[in-house]
């Protein structure tokens, strides 16, 4: 285990596609700049899906041209295929995010097309990034079941892995999307893809419908992984996973790392203060216990 781990804080767009009510283009611009002023050094600030899919996220354009981009921070947004990244060049987007699943299944219901047809999708907007400077983050679902298909074997997770890895994405993010697995499980996996891919080239993404994340987070430290993706105030979930339910919370995972004598660079009170800010907005209780907590003390 190295001393420094990375934390790259999804809530604003993997936390925020999941709710039902509208979410205003300026909170979405609020919670981008207050995550910013945390210390955090990736913040994945929003989706170039098509709004028929995802219309939380209908305002990409207009939140990530609003947003004040700190040096030193990078904001990666997601996106689909062509159109979507010409979308995002548009208004000055330097890091995107390609996305599949471990499950053909899940692929069919959440992108209507198969792992291959997927991958050849993204082909051509990797090659548009390489030739425009621009860094890319591949996202693979599913990695420890499919609320459809039930087991993924774990040579699909490392095919899938392996191919995004070989078509340039410089990370690849490692989704547990219905949070089932267990720490063996997840260590399995894990060790099962760094067999392929270097352990620096990885990042971990854990949903907490059973409470495991954090469980989950610390064997994959053990093995070496220093990526973990999360979202403040344990905001999200899967449109296209039932059942499943939020993301780790970033500030429980910050309080366990910087409890291990980790470094994140990341004000924890900050960070708190901003789970509770989010979860106000979204008219809800914060689901980060150190948030409540720290709000207690």
């Amino acid at each position: 285990m190295g001393n420094h781990v990375r934390i790259v804080e999804v809530g604003p767009r993997d936390g925020l596609q999941n709710e039902k009510t509208l979410v205003a283009s300026a909170d979405k611009i609020e919670l981008i700049d207050r995550l910013s002023a945390t210390g955090l050094k990736s913040i994945e600030a929003t989706s170039f899906v098509s709004p028929k899919w995802v219309p939380q996220l209908a305002d990409a354009a207009e939140v990530f041209a609003g947003i004040t981009r700190r040096p030193g921070v990078q904001y990666p947004v997601l996106v689909p295929n062509e159109r979507g990244y010409e979308r995002a060049r548009s208004v000055g987007v330097e890091e995107i995010a390609v996305f599949t699943a471990a499950s053909e299944a899940f692929n069919k219901t959440n992108i209507n097309a198969s792992i291959d047809e997927s991958l050849a999708r993204f082909a051509p907007v990797l090659q548009r990034a390489r030739q425009d400077g621009v860094r890319v983050r591949g996202y693979v679902s599913t990695v420890l079941g499919c609320p459809y298909q039930g087991e993924v074997p774990l040579a699909d997770v490392v095919r899938v892995a392996s191919s995004l890895h070989a078509m340039g994405c410089y990370e690849v993010s490692l989704g547990d999307t219905i949070g089932i697995g267990t720490p063996h499980q997840a260590r399995a996996m894990l060790r099962a893809v760094a067999a392929e891919l270097p352990i620096s080239a990885l990042a971990v993404h854990f949903h907490d419908t059973y409470g495991q994340a954090l469980s989950n987070i610390l064997a994959c430290l053990e093995d070496g992984v220093a990526v973990i993706d999360s979202a403040v105030s344990g905001a999200g979930g899967c449109p296209y996973a039932k059942g499943a339910s939020g993301n780790v919370a970033s500030e429980d995972v910050v309080y366990m790392l910087h409890g291990l004598g980790l470094d994140t660079g990341i004000d924890l009170d900050a960070l708190a203060e901003t789970g509770r800010w989010l979860a106000a907005r979204l008219g809800r209780e914060t689901g980060s216990k150190v948030g409540r907590a720290l709000a207690a003390a």
